[in-house]
């Protein structure tokens, strides 16, 4: 290129002289020494000749030649020695491309090790793009796979993995089908048989909702892989497999893996004609859980047999709950079941729109939904012993403070008056026996005691505990909650006269019950009781225990436990609820105690039943384990299932028996509908 260069700009200043030669001779032929006079003057006549102006004309057109060839010999120049290299760079891209080839995703295990998904390794049949232009070939290879003509056009059509990658047609086929595309590649030019790895689950749909599912990238994250305020330093192809909720989601980074590539050259049509050497793909690392698949499963088990026996009995209304268990001591979640559940393996090769349309529905209880962290519910009777510990640091009561329940309670009037759970009454109560029996008309007092005051010790107790705020697990869509006040109130009700949108006394009571407007997840109120268990330590509840290396069997990240908050409360105040709690567990029911007087380790806990209009009531059972050195805290809840008593704790009893290997052994039944 050099050399051309060379030759044209000599040929330019060759010209040049031409030019500068021709010029010089006009110039001698038009000026002409007069005999009779000593002053030369032109021969042509005054300035104002044509011939004169012909002149000056050609001597513009040779400026603006000169100028034009000038800028034309410095844009060559540029051209030819400063941007040599970058369109070097430009005609080499032109003629290669890079093919990508995916890399394994990282396995994930519980904290035993055991494989709660894998990959396996199948046969897929993937198509270059030409294919589509031969008919006759997309029909044969649509009847080999068994799929729809129009369907494998769709696929082939498909630029999302590449526009010289093969498209994939089918994943998972036969060796029928790969014997017959091997013995004739005559009538499958084009088509390739590939070995890819897909998402394996040994365990089925054991703790979907934690692990979550894989699909195609969307072109809302591809844009934001290669968005320079994307730091994860993660760059996605189109048609790139990543992790679309859970575990998979959450830790995609450590999960994917790096993909390998390979340099083909390519015609000017786009066929590749040749190719150079290839990286192999690296897989991404594995992911060690908190979770135990022992617990898991019987969390599980206990759920789907608890909200089956309670449809059999009449209540159709009963299909959802959830359960989750945690250690007390560190944030390790040991268990987290939501119902109903799915099976991730649908996601797997992409999910059909009849499946999406399935999983998604609300006539389906919404089965993709993690009721743990995402789920919102009233926390009903749950929440009472948090309303001991408020009306103790604001002197709304005392532990010698008494009250009376005969069942109805007038505080602000027998117009305003309203029922405890037992309409018959619990007779002469306190702090202590309101939690054991879950008084409502206790709770009636302090809610009207904090109104009269006109003080929100009690939402800022709540909010202390951590309600209304997410507790930072590593798990996506968590919900902050709500802890209703009277500036939320009346923001909330913007539309409504005044005298609804302020704050009335049956507000401050419903609060102190935990009904009403206030929503708690699951996940809240176990790290509350967690934080009772621990007088006041509430650790961020995570599922990652560990980060395995790519490469070996080292471990790459050690999960740090985190304290998220520190209550400060007397010892005395722990000591009262702590009595009550464990009242709740062998007072409060014969029945209800016959189920956990068969366990070593004593157990302190709370029964709740949250009420919506026409609806059956929702279930809860808390409680932490065991009290004398607390250890794990167990939560569950039954959506319409009844009193907690009769549902929540059946799962909350099998899942410390699955803890402790001491399973239930009773079969009584709480007829009393304690809550």
């Amino acid at each position: 290129m050099r050399i051309v260069l060379i030759i044209v700009i000599c040929a330019l200043f060759v010209a040049f002289c031409l030019v500068l030669y021709a010029r010089r001779r006009e110039l001698r032929e038009t000026f002409k020494l007069d005999i009779g006079n000593a002053v030369p003057k032109a021969a042509g006549g005054s300035d104002t000749s044509t011939e004169t102006g012909f002149h000056r004309r050609l001597n513009g057109l040779r400026i603006f030649s000169g100028t034009i060839i000038g800028v034309l010999i410095a844009r060559l120049w540029s051209m030819q020695l400063v941007s040599s290299d970058e369109y070097s760079k430009q005609a080499e891209s032109n003629r290669t491309r890079t093919l990508t080839t995916s890399a394994p995703r990282g396995r994930i295990l519980d904290r035993n090790g055991v494989e709660l998904v894998a990959n396996r390794s199948c046969l897929a049949v993937a198509a270059e793009p030409d294919v589509v232009d031969d008919e006759v070939e997309m029909m044969l290879l649509a009847n080999l796979i068994g799929m729809p003509y129009y369907a494998v056009r769709r696929k082939i059509q498909n630029q999302n993995e590449g526009a010289q990658n093969k498209r994939t047609v089918a994943v998972d086929v036969s060796r029928r089908v790969v014997a017959f595309i091997d013995e004739h590649p005559y009538l499958f030019n084009g088509v390739a048989v590939e070995e890819r790895t897909e998402r394996l689950y040994p365990n089925g749909s054991l703790a979907a909702h934690v692990l979550g599912y894989t699909g195609t990238i969307s072109q809302e994250a591809l844009e934001w892989s290669e968005d320079p305020r994307n730091h994860e330093g993660i760059k996605y192809s189109a048609g790139d497999i990543v992790g679309q909720a859970g575990i998979e989601y959450q830790y995609e980074s450590v999960l994917q893996g790096i993909r390998g590539e390979q340099v083909v050259y390519v015609d000017a049509y786009g066929s590749v004609l040749d190719s150079s050497a290839s990286i192999d793909p690296q897989s991404g690392s594995d992911v060690v859980l908190t979770i135990d698949a022992k617990v898991q499963r019987t969390a599980e088990e206990s759920l789907a047999r608890v909200i089956n026996q309670i449809r059999a009995s009449g209540n159709k209304e009963c299909n959802a709950g959830c359960a989750v268990a945690m250690d007390v001591t560190n944030g390790e979640i040991i268990a987290l079941a939501s119902a109903p559940t799915y099976n991730p393996s649908v996601f797997t090769g992409g999910i059909s729109y009849d499946d999406w349309a399935r999983l998604s529905s609300e006539d389906s209880a919404s089965p993709l939904m993690n009721r743990v962290v995402s789920g919102l519910y009233p926390s009903a009777s749950t929440i009472k012993p948090l309303g001991v510990l408020a009306a103790l640091d604001y002197n709304i009561a005392t532990p010698e403070t008494s009250f009376y329940c005969s069942g109805f309670w007038t505080g602000f009037g027998e117009d305003a008056g309203q029922y405890c759970w037992d309409h018959y009454g619990h007779g002469g109560m306190n702090l202590q026996s309101g939690i054991t029996y879950s008084c409502d008309i206790v709770f009636y007092e302090i809610g009207k005691g904090f109104y009269v005051a006109d003080s929100e010790g009690l939402q800022e107790t709540y909010r202390n505990w951590g309600l209304g705020t997410e507790t930072g697990v590593d798990l996506p869509s968590e919900e902050p909650g709500r802890v209703p006040d009277a500036e939320w109130k009346w923001n909330y009700w913007d539309t409504s006269p005044d005298d609804v949108r302020q704050w009335q006394g049956g507000d401050s009571t419903n609060l102190s019950i935990g009904q009403g407007d206030i929503l708690v997840t699951p996940l809240q109120m176990c790290c509350v009781y967690a934080g009772l268990a621990t007088r006041g330590t509430m650790w961020k509840p995570h599922v990652l225990k560990s980060i395995r290396s790519a490469t070996g069997s080292g471990t790459v990240i050690e999960h740090s436990p985190e304290i998220n908050r520190s209550v400060t409360e007397p010892k005395t105040s722990y000591e009262l609820v702590e009595r009550g709690l464990k009242g709740v567990i062998y007072e409060e029911s014969p029945a209800q105690a016959a189920h956990f007087t068969n366990m070593v380790e004593t157990v302190a806990g709370k029964t709740g039943t949250a009420e919506r209009a026409g609806r059956e009531p929702t279930g809860w059972f808390i409680a932490f384990v065991p009290t004398d050195n607390p250890k794990y805290a167990v939560a569950s809840l039954v959506e319409q299932g009844g009193y907690g008593s009769q549902s929540a704790m059946y799962v909350v009893r099998d899942i410390m028996g699955a803890i402790y290997d001491e399973p239930d052994t009773s079969d009584a039944v709480d007829e009393t509908g304690a809550r």
